[in-house]
């Protein structure tokens, strides 16, 4: 069972600009493409900066011309393409972005990863969610086996149902079952087998 990685989600071709582009050109750019910020990259092509709507609209300098140079929000906060979309949710986060552009292992810029390619996630088959629980979090992790437990998704809601051996299992069930990607959440309805003590 693993997240899915950056490099799975990212757009692969970004629209970047130099510190030296115009204000207006930073702005066509952002309307024709439709994206909400673009990185600013160096000769080499790695990310220095960014430049978003936000940074166009608070820090515009009345009757000159800024560039990006000027406008972005130095430095950039970039992921890589190995990191999982959890590890690239939580900078997102930690740093209050919306957009991390992804670099290689030489800082060159191979991509942009948007909260709404994390959004995606979320749109994944219930089918394959369903598979993914079945295969990998009870069979390869759990060491269940498939015919005691019944995954049931529908629109990302996983519903668990049947008996496991032990009852200090059903929160850890759970707890893999919420951390594959696309699932919305988990009802549980699992029971365990009674004790030996207890059923004497």
């Amino acid at each position: 069972m693993r997240h899915r990685s950056v490099a799975e989600l990212m757009t692969p071709t970004a629209v970047t600009v130099r510190p030296a582009t115009a204000f207006k050109e930073i702005a066509r750019l952002l309307q024709e493409y439709d994206i909400t910020a673009v990185p600013v990259v160096d000769g080499t092509g790695c990310p220095v900066g960014v430049v978003s709507e936000a940074d166009l609209l608070r820090r515009r300098f009345p009757g000159g011309a800024s560039t990006a140079g000027d406008l972005m929000t130095s430095p950039a906060v970039t992921a890589r393409p190995e990191w999982s979309v959890v590890r690239a949710a939580r900078v997102m986060q930690r740093h209050g972005v919306k957009r991390l552009p992804v670099v290689d292992a030489h800082g060159r810029i191979t991509g942009v990863l948007s909260r709404s390619d994390l959004i995606r996630l979320f749109l994944r088959h219930d089918h394959a969610i369903q598979e993914e629980i079945m295969e990998d979090v009870l069979t390869r992790v759990l060491r269940i086996a498939p015919s005691s437990v019944t995954v049931d998704v529908e629109d990302g809601l996983v519903t668990l149902s049947g008996t496991v051996h032990r009852a200090e299992l059903l929160p850890v069930i759970v707890r893999l079952c919420q951390s594959v990607d696309g699932v919305v959440d988990v009802d549980n309805r699992l029971t365990s087998v009674p004790a030996a003590a207890d059923r004497a």
